[in-house]
């Protein structure tokens, strides 16, 4: 498999530097590109083409949830993950609604990152398990609020599923179901959310009170 290209985008030089390092370590990855903020980190990811940006949320100039709104209006095709130390739900939720792939703590290990990278560049959505369950824990769920949605019995299963951050494969075993059956109910479950990714419908679902605290573990 070719190494995913990846462009890192941080304020502070000595974290980008020691985590461009980190990463360069990886056989899986290869840093294509830095930047300090995201007005440069524009530029470069039009210059490189990556396939993954690795997106501080609180920088000067342009912050990381600006960055996500002005990639996903361009033509620029590549997943974002964010990493930051920010657990702000305003940071959180600016970020999934902007259309980021994934939002990572940056006192994750190298395993989880490495894992988050190549999940949101096959496509699926990240969220931090300690955001998760803050998330989670943010509201007391009212699970009739599901109808005001049209989403089904089984559809609020898989959504349940997804805030517990399982995968396709997770969810056919957990639910007996098959991994297309799955796919077809994660794509009903985002266009009733009107949400672009899995990340996004999870932090809408909380928001509209559709699913909460009872359901992490």
């Amino acid at each position: 498999m070719k190494p995913i290209r990846l462009v890192v985008v941080d304020d502070h030089a000595l974290f980008r530097s020691g985590l461009v390092s980190l990463l360069r370590g990886m056989k899986e990855f290869i840093v294509v590109g830095e930047a300090q903020n995201g007005q440069e980190a524009l530029e470069v990811i039009r210059k490189v083409k990556p396939d993954v940006v690795l997106l501080d949320v609180n920088m000067p100039v342009m912050g990381g949830v600006e960055t996500v709104q002005q990639l996903k209006m361009s033509d620029l095709a590549c997943s974002v993950l964010m990493l930051t130390i920010s657990k702000n739900d305003e940071d959180l939720f600016g970020a999934i609604t902007a259309g980021a792939d994934g939002y990572l703590l940056k006192n994750s290990t190298p395993e989880e990152l490495s894992s988050a990278i190549i999940k949101v560049h096959e496509g699926m959505s990240v969220l931090a398990p300690e955001i998760t369950r803050q998330v989670l824990k943010a509201v007391n769920v009212d699970r009739s609020g599901s109808e005001d949605r049209g989403l089904s019995s089984r559809e609020m299963e898989v959504l349940e599923c997804l805030a517990q951050g399982m995968t396709t494969s997770q969810i056919s075993s957990g639910l007996f179901i098959s991994d297309n059956t799955v796919k077809t109910h994660v794509r009903h479950i985002l266009e009733k959310l009107e949400a672009s990714n899995r990340a996004e419908a999870v932090s809408k679902a909380v928001q509209l009170g559709l699913i909460g605290g009872e359901h992490s573990n």
